[in-house]
């Protein structure tokens, strides 16, 4: 059977990766100068409460070449799904390790997405696999969904956008003064780009992600939709309630986003994922 593996950012919750026997490959997250792997030594909860202290924004850093090596050379034959090329270096290191391995049959799929936009084709190729669809095949039909995902976010602070580097300081200001919340959406070439930007209560920026949901409804894919969030369950069920009365969905799944695309985004980040048909 082919094995399907992923990186950290793909915020699937645990149960789901051992349901579809999905291997992770975690990211690095360098706090306070400390090392750490994303999903296995450091929660979002925590990375918040260090950056709280010590007023410094942690980084974020793909797998080395080793650590990939270790993984692919396992199996005979997998597909490794990551993060957007465009966000992070992990498919050129993943690249870089396939090439060095002449014994193992892999592929290695840029997703051009993130957080449960990987997790939306890591699903789906897992579900082929246990199909004991060929590597072909699922390579096949996991690229075609590709820019089928569907990906935005609303940003609750500016913060770690400004600290990041990714806005500025009068942005910054004048954006806190007026509450602007950012609402995100990962673009088809795998970048990142401002949807819009709302003002005023977070309860505007939920109904903004409600309202392009609902815009979209007649070409969304309803056996998945996945709402994803960095501390904030409360408002990730909202947003379940809302989402059932705009359109029947076979499954609404929420998820906690991980440490590394918690780093970038910044507490109370919530996200609505699906895929068009």
């Amino acid at each position: 059977m082919v094995k399907i593996i992923a990186d950290s950012c793909c915020d699937l919750s645990p149960e789901l990766l051992e349901k579809y026997n999905i291997e992770i490959i975690p990211l690095n997250v360098l706090v306070n100068n400390q090392n750490y792997l994303d999903g296995v030594e450091l929660s979002p909860e925590q990375l918040f409460e260090a950056v709280k202290t010590s007023g410094e924004l942690p980084k974020t850093s793909a797998p080395s070449v080793a650590a990939y090596t270790q993984i692919f050379e396992k199996y005979p034959d997998f597909i490794y799904i990551c993060i957007s090329s465009k966000l992070s270096a992990s498919f050129q290191s993943a690249t870089i390790a396939l090439d060095s391995l002449s014994n193992v049959n892999g592929v290695i799929i840029d997703s051009l997405n993130l957080s449960t936009g990987i997790g939306l084709l890591v699903l789906k190729a897992a579900e082929l696999a246990q199909q004991d669809k060929s590597l072909a095949e699922i390579t096949t039909v996991v690229t075609e969904l590709v820019p089928k995902v569907n990906a935005s976010f609303v940003i609750d602070t500016l913060d770690y956008l400004y600290m990041g580097g990714r806005c500025s300081s009068m942005e910054h200001v004048i954006g806190s003064i007026l509450k602007i919340r950012p609402v995100i959406e990962v673009r088809k070439d795998g970048t990142l780009g401002v949807r819009e930007k709302v003002s005023g209560s977070r309860k505007k920026g939920l109904s903004a992600l409600l309202d392009n949901f609902s815009k979209n409804k007649d070409s969304i894919d309803p056996s998945l939709v996945f709402i994803t969030h960095t501390v904030c369950i409360a408002d990730a069920l909202f947003l379940k309630t809302e989402i059932d009365k705009i359109l029947k969905v076979k499954e609404i799944c929420i998820t906690d986003a991980g440490a590394t695309i918690a780093s970038h985004c910044g507490p109370n980040t919530i996200g609505i994922l699906f895929l068009s048909k």
